[in-house]
């Protein structure tokens, strides 16, 4: 299924608070919300906004090593969901598609990192139909979420 980052925000939870990174999928009004870190959801918000902060930060670094290799990613899918032995939730598996000078290559990538790439990129994202049945949620749930820039402030 095709996606798109629709934005990121952050969540309260009994934990405090979290990022999310909303993906809006294609011809769906439900999203997939996926819970990362605060420093991987600054990275994925600062990819939007495509602005040059000067020295590239670390998915900047790695998006110009693939590219001075002469590859450049083609694309982001967000395969699975593996489940996690202590009751909370499961963690999100991606492959990040890159292609090389020697043909295209998979490269198995937490989906945070993945998106912060295709976040700097015209890499498309893709989300399995098993995650997407699997995480679906209400879209009107996180409009109302804060937007990361906001709470963390200066990006």
């Amino acid at each position: 299924m095709q996606a798109a980052i629709d934005a990121v925000r952050v969540a309260g939870t009994p934990q405090g608070p979290v990022p999310v990174v909303v993906l809006d999928i294609d011809g769906e009004d439900d999203v997939v919300p996926i819970f990362i870190g605060f420093t991987e959801a600054t990275s994925i918000a600062r990819g939007l906004e495509a602005e040059d902060i000067g020295r590239p930060l670390t998915h900047d670094l790695l998006l110009d090593v693939i590219e001075e290799l002469g590859s450049r990613i083609d694309r982001v899918v967000v395969t699975e969901i593996e489940d996690r032995d202590d009751g909370q939730g499961g963690t999100y598996l991606a492959d990040l598609y890159v292609e090389t000078p020697r043909g295209e290559t998979v490269i198995d990538a937490r989906p945070s990192d993945s998106l912060a790439l295709a976040a700097r990129t015209n890499a498309s994202i893709e989300v399995s139909d098993a995650v997407f049945e699997d995480s679906r949620d209400d879209s009107e749930k996180f409009d109302q979420l804060e937007d990361i820039r906001n709470v963390s402030g200066d990006l």
